[in-house]
């Protein structure tokens, strides 16, 4: 476990050690504004040791939202961001704001327009119809993406995660499934990727010398006809080309495999009970079984597929997925990942980084109640609020 608490350097930052907070949705953004509470949950982060805190899920356009609480990366926001990264700063950890775009899973309601997406195919998961994007889409999409480096580095973060995995706008462009255009954007692999290659050329242009720049990325969508294994090393393989500082691991869909992402199972009650809308909560109660199939949870579950990125790539990869014990810990950096990062551990216990340094084993057991909730209201670990 030595590794883990030496020092990570990711382009023109260096992390105090090599854990990240996993960029998780907190789904504490009113109004798509920083809260107090937002702020408190990534300082309790960065109080508890971790070496970087990731902001997660900033849309880079109104088009790009989902959730009436979900933050927007725009000039009204930057003077609370500016408090968050203060705070993180103000404990010793860096501080990172993941940017990306909703797609199909964007929400009329929020984003004030039907939905945008690479071809006008439905999403159940929403439910939404979207619009395919003209060209005219594209290009604003894209100067969004620079525009929301420029505010990150206004706002104090060190480091930009660039969401290009589980099935968002990014990912809707790689995938098959999601991608049917027969223009310059669409076809071969080649042509699903230049909506992406447009994207992280602005974002390096943006941030050069002053942020670092991770991608998300996948191993693979989950499900046949998505991205598959090989054509996402593709993916990854032209993202360190370009220059991306690292990439940050993982799988799966939102709008066809989401539990490929978590593991385990999604508590249908919960995440129906929360919602407002009663046709969407008989839906939900109705169907979310069907939708939403449980995934065996083990721990380090991506790590098969992830060995396999480590040992085609040079450049810094971080690990996550199903982290729980210092003992997974030292599997996955003894296999030559840079950084690990926790989402649902963290959740449970913001110090059990600091733990860390002991044989010790995180009390999260995966009911994912924590993820239920985030979708209509702040997130929690439900061990915190039992008696």
């Amino acid at each position: 476990m030595e590794a883990l608490f030496t020092p990570l350097r990711l382009g023109p930052v260096t992390l105090r050690n090599r854990s990240l907070r996993a960029a998780a949705f907190e789904g504490m953004s009113p109004a798509h504004e920083v809260s107090d509470a937002l702020i408190a949950l990534h300082r309790a982060y960065a109080a508890g040791g971790v070496g970087m805190t990731t902001v997660a899920y900033a849309a880079v356009q109104r088009s790009g939202l989902s959730f009436a609480h979900q933050l927007w990366l725009r000039r009204e926001a930057v003077p609370g961001l500016r408090r968050l990264t203060a705070a993180v700063h103000a404990e010793g950890a860096a501080c990172s704001i993941q940017i990306g775009h909703a797609g199909n899973m964007a929400a009329w309601s929020v984003a004030g327009a039907r939905p945008i997406a690479p071809s006008a195919r439905p999403n159940l998961y929403g439910p939404t119809w979207p619009r395919a994007m003209r060209g005219t889409d594209i290009a604003a999409t894209v100067r969004a993406f620079h525009d929301a480096v420029h505010l990150a580095a206004d706002a104090g973060f060190d480091a930009i995660e660039l969401h290009a995995g589980h099935g968002y706008l990014i990912g809707q462009f790689l995938s098959p499934w999601t991608n049917r255009r027969r223009d310059a954007y669409g076809g071969d692999l080649a042509g699903r990727m230049r909506f992406m290659d447009e994207v992280v050329g602005t974002v390096l242009d943006a941030a050069r010398g002053r942020l670092a720049v991770l991608v998300k990325v996948n191993m693979s969508d989950g499900y046949k006809g998505g991205l598959e294994a090989d054509e996402a090393l593709e993916v990854a393989r032209r993202l360190e080309a370009a220059g991306a500082d690292a990439l940050v691991l993982s799988g799966g869909f939102v709008s066809r495999s989401p539990m490929t992402i978590l593991r385990g199972a999604m508590p249908v009650r919960t995440l129906a009970a929360g919602m407002r809308d009663p046709l969407m909560r008989l839906f939900t109660r109705a169907f979310a079984g069907r939708l939403i199939r449980t995934v065996p949870f083990t721990e380090n579950y991506f790590l098969p597929e992830a060995r396999a990125f480590r040992a085609a790539l040079r450049m810094p990869l971080v690990y996550v997925g199903g982290l729980r014990s210092a003992e997974g810990v030292a599997q996955v950096l003894d296999a030559g990942f840079d950084g690990v990062a926790f989402a649902r551990a963290l959740l449970e216990d913001p110090g059990f980084i600091g733990r860390l340094r002991g044989p010790v084993r995180s009390a999260c057991d995966t009911c994912n109640h924590c993820v239920a909730v985030m979708y209509t209201g702040p997130v929690a670990c439900i061990r915190h609020q039992r008696p």
